[in-house]
């Protein structure tokens, strides 16, 4: 059975499930350039078809991710949360009533289910503006569904994560009324257990203080998640009043929701806060709250393997909180796990029975890879390279040995070969590399690549060596794979590999394995043999603000603006024109050198400035 799978809301894309695998996805971002971008992802279904080899008559369904939303036709870039709550129309009007009255919320029960009755036409028309596109634009005829946006995430943590038993849970700012859904999975037959109103939801103060702590909502989470080890746990006495967990759901204790609990949160903070100690306290919260939430269906359940998607699961230390977790033996994340996701959910969706008729064949196995995207060939390279005037190095012998080798003299190399991820995290494909023994590269590369970020670059590690690295990884080697959890770093991890680890002494890994991409392994395990580490540093090959590259043209862009030392692409090594932009420390040199981490200077910018800054 052949199935495609959309994504239409924010971050929207495409994906081909094919007898119940992925064989194709891709999320218009990448394409369009333009990051978060909303719209309907005509250049994403154009892509996982080509990709896949199927012609729009070989489709037999179409699922689409998410219910209650409006339909954006034509692209545009995603501006921030605030933005859509200042909007013009019913949906920006209906947002700023219900930040006023939320607080009635309880004492008038018809106020939440009017919130929803009043945007009804809004969402029938954009089920029948889907179905128009799909067959004026594409000639799908197929049989059109639409899948719960929460059990759009569910399905997609599920079967990819390889369990045949598993407590999965979504989590998020919200979707279709709701902000999270508890499923008890027992071999494929899928119970709801639990459902928590998008009006108690928990990612939405996640938002709310990122945009206190000066960044964009929904966009800029991660840079709280890093900006967290600066600070301290100070104010998670004021956030418990806000949002909470109770008896296995979440409870907004406040009443207030969008700009009412913006305001209140504000105020109800002393004078003088930092945000680094804002962010150390939501941070702190989110790890209780949720860990007590998914420790109370453990153990309703007695399911002990559990599989996690939405929003809140990109929080990669809440994931490590929930491994740590006694009752819990084994955890998943799926690596689309926000809404970047919810194609690739909602065409999983369509294993189980009740969604399709007949449901498609199930694939429970774990997800081996997420090279799922565009792939380069050798003509679309040597014509970007020809149209920037950049011409090849000769390589002595093999390109991975020669890049590894860079690497240990200190040189930055930008990674593109083969098809590109699916997700939010470059995984070797599209990647910038460099040596992990420097402790000040957070700050430089950062610098040269006009990034602002508070989170350290990501380890790849040789799998076989992931116990000299961190500490307790047993039952989320998986998840690491696609990095989307930190771990404790060892003793020895901190001392010889600085540049990869954070203030509070963990990493957030990828865990590289030769079968999955051999090419990327050899560049490691060559490193390795150089230097003995086992480990190099990841970041995402692409400008600040910017998508992941995509295409040759975007890697030569991104290469040459940000002046990275050499761009191995396909099987091609380029130098960069103007030479290398920072001083080289070679790895062994660059081993317990440098300067220590210094802590941010305290700033308290307001929300109302947050976009500006």
């Amino acid at each position: 059975m052949n199935v495609l799978g959309l994504g239409t809301e924010g971050d929207s894309g495409a994906a081909v499930v094919v007898d119940g695998r992925i064989v194709a996805a891709e999320n218009e971002e990448r394409s369009s350039r333009l990051k978060l971008v909303e719209g309907f992802p005509r250049g994403s279904i154009r892509e996982v078809l080509h990709l896949a080899g199927l012609a729009s008559r070989d489709l037999d369904a179409v699922l689409v991710g998410g219910t209650s939303d409006r339909f954006v036709d034509r692209l545009r870039p995603f501006e921030g949360w605030f933005q859509h709550w200042r909007g013009g129309g019913m949906p920006g009007w209906l947002k700023r009533q219900a930040g006023r009255f939320s607080r009635y919320r309880d004492r008038f029960p018809f106020l939440e289910p009017a919130y929803y009755a009043l945007q009804s036409p809004t969402f029938a028309r954009r089920r029948r503006a889907i179905r128009r596109v799909l067959r004026g634009e594409f000639g799908i005829d197929c049989p059109v569904r639409f899948v719960d946006h929460h059990f759009a995430h569910v399905a997609s943590a599920y079967f990819t994560s390889g369990f045949d038993d598993a407590l999965a849970i979504s989590i998020d700012g919200g979707g279709d009324g709701r902000s999270s859904l508890v499923y008890e999975v027992r071999d494929g037959a899928f119970r709801c257990l639990h459902e928590v109103s998008a009006f108690h939801s928990l990612g939405n103060y996640y938002a709310y203080v990122t945009m206190l702590c000066g960044f964009t909502a929904m966009k800029h989470e991660g840079k709280v998640t890093g900006l967290a080890a600066y600070g301290e746990p100070k104010y998670v006495g004021i956030l418990r009043r806000f949002v909470d967990e109770e008896q296995g759901t979440f409870r907004n204790r406040a009443g207030a929701v969008f700009q009412g609990a913006l305001r209140e949160l504000e105020r109800s903070l002393p004078r003088g806060w930092t945000r680094e100690d804002l962010a150390a306290s939501v941070q702190r919260h989110f790890e209780d709250v949720v860990s007590r939430y998914v420790s109370h269906w453990v153990r309703r359940t007695g399911l002990r393997s559990v599989a996690l998607a939405g929003g809140v699961c990109a929080n990669v230390r809440v994931n490590q909180e929930i491994h740590r977790l006694p009752d819990v033996d084994r955890v998943f994340v799926h690596p689309g796990m926000a809404d970047c996701g919810l194609g690739v959910g909602a065409a999983l969706a369509a294993s189980v029975p009740g969604v399709l008729d007949p449901a498609m064949p199930a694939a429970r196995e774990p997800l081996r890879h997420v090279y799922l995207g565009h792939d380069l060939d050798n003509r679309e390279i040597d014509r970007a390279l020809d149209r920037a005037g950049l011409r090849p190095e000769p390589v002595d012998g093999e390109l991975e040995p020669a890049v590894a080798r860079l690497l240990a003299e200190g040189y930055v190399v930008a990674r593109a070969a083969g098809r590109m991820e699916y997700g939010p995290r470059a995984l070797g494909n599209r990647s910038i590399l460099y040596q992990p023994a420097d402790r000040g590269v957070n700050d430089w590369l950062n610098r040269n690549l006009r990034r602002t970020e508070f989170m350290p670059f990501a380890p790849a590690v040789l799998y076989e060596h992931r116990r000299a690295c961190f500490r307790d990884t047993d039952g989320g080697e998986h998840p690491a794979e696609f990095m989307t959890m930190t771990f404790d770093c060892t003793p020895w991890m901190v001392e010889r590999m600085p540049g990869v680890v954070h203030l509070d002494g963990t990493a957030r890994p990828q865990l590289v394995r030769r079968e999955v991409n051999p090419a990327y392994y050899r560049i490691i395990e060559s490193f390795h043999h150089l230097t003995g580490l086992p480990a190099i540093v990841n970041t995402s090959f692409n400008m600040h603000e910017e998508p992941i590259v995509r295409s040759a043209d975007d890697c030569v862009r991104a290469f040459l603006a940000g002046r990275i030392d050499y761009l191995a692409i396909g099987r091609r090594l380029v130098r960069h024109p103007q030479g290398v932009a920072h001083a080289l420390r070679p790895a062994a040199a660059a081993a317990g050198a440098g300067h220590a981490p210094a802590r941010l200077a305290p700033s308290t910018p307001r929300w109302k400035n947050a976009e500006r800054l």
